[in-house]
C-alpha cells in the first residue's frame, strides 16, 4: 500500500497559536509544502492566507500535490456570506480542495435548515468549480447518535440536491484537530467514530483527521474504508514512526 497517496500533510496553526512571528509561521508552511512535494503526499492542507504561496511552489516544481485549505476554521459558526466569500477567495488563489467546518453547533441546537443550506451552497460552489469539498463535523463535540445523524444529513443533502455524480467529490471529515474535549478524551479520529461515519456517509467518502498517530492506525482506517487521512506528521507516519503531534 502506498500510504502517501492517502495522506493530507497538514499545518493549520496561526502564528499566535504557535507562539512565533508571522514570518516564522510562513516559513513552517513553506517547509510543509516543500516536504509534501519531496515526499509525494497527495495533498498539503494549509490555512487560506497561504494558498497562493503553496500553489506557486507546487506549480513551479511541476508536482502533482494538491492544495487544500480550511474554511471558517476551526469554529464553523460565522455567517454564511462570510464563509462563502472565504471559499471563493481560496478558489481564486488556487485551492484544489475546500474543507468547511460545518456549523455543528447549529445542528446540535436543532437548526437543521441552516446546516442543509450551507452544505448545499458550499458543496455546489466547490463541485461546479471542479473542487473537492469536505465537511468537518467535529466528531468529538458530538455523541454517537449525533455523529450518525449529522453525517446522514450531509450525505442526504448532497445526494438530493447535487445527485450521485457529486458523491465522490464531497467528503465527510471527522475533526479540526483543534477541539478540546472537556474531559481530555481523544478529540480527533477514533476507530469507533470513523466506523459510525463510514456506515452513515456512504456513498460519500470519509476523511479521518486528528489523532492518527501511527502507520498502523492509518492502515487500519484505510482498510476500514477511509479515503484520506489528515495529519501534521505525514512523514513520520509514512516512514513507520509514531507521530509527535496530536493532529
Amino acid at each position: 500500500m502506498n500510504i502517501k497517496k492517502y495522506l493530507d500533510s497538514t499545518y493549520l496553526k496561526t502564528a499566535e497559536q504557535a507562539g512565533i512571528s508571522e514570518e516564522e509561521n510562513r516559513e513552517i508552511v513553506r517547509k510543509t509544502v516543500q516536504e509534501a512535494i519531496d515526499e509525494g503526499f497527495y495533498l498539503v492542507m494549509i490555512r487560506p492566507e497561504y494558498v497562493k504561496m503553496a500553489r506557486e511552489m507546487i506549480d513551479a516544481a511541476g508536482a502533482q500535490v494538491k492544495v487544500g485549505t480550511v474554511i471558517d476554521f476551526p469554529e464553523g459558526t460565522r455567517p454564511w456570506p462570510v464563509k462563502i466569500a472565504e471559499a471563493r477567495k481560496a478558489i481564486a488563489d488556487g485551492a484544489d480542495e475546500l474543507d468547511f467546518v460545518v456549523n455543528y453547533r447549529a445542528f446540535k441546537n436543532g437548526d437543521l435548515n441552516l446546516v442543509r443550506k450551507e452544505v448545499f451552497e458550499g458543496s455546489l460552489l466547490g463541485v461546479k468549480n471542479g473542487k473537492i469539498v469536505k465537511w468537518i463535523i467535529e466528531a468529538a463535540a458530538l455523541n454517537d447518535e449525533q455523529i450518525a445523524a449529522l453525517t446522514r444529513l450531509i450525505r442526504d443533502t448532497v445526494l438530493q440536491t447535487l445527485g450521485m455524480k457529486a458523491a465522490e467529490k464531497v467528503f465527510v471529515k471527522s475533526s479540526t484537530g483543534f477541539y478540546k474535549t472537556p474531559d481530555g478524551s481523544p478529540s480527533g479520529a477514533t476507530i469507533p467514530r470513523i466506523k459510525i461515519m463510514l456506515e452513515n456517509a456512504k456513498p460519500l467518502p470519509v476523511k479521518a483527521a486528528g489523532g492518527v498517530r501511527t502507520n498502523e492506525d492509518a492502515v487500519k482506517m484505510i482498510r476500514m474504508g477511509v479515503k484520506r487521512i489528515g495529519t501534521s506528521s505525514a512523514k513520520q507516519i509514512a516512514e513507520g514512526d509514531e507521530a509527535e503531534s496530536d493532529y
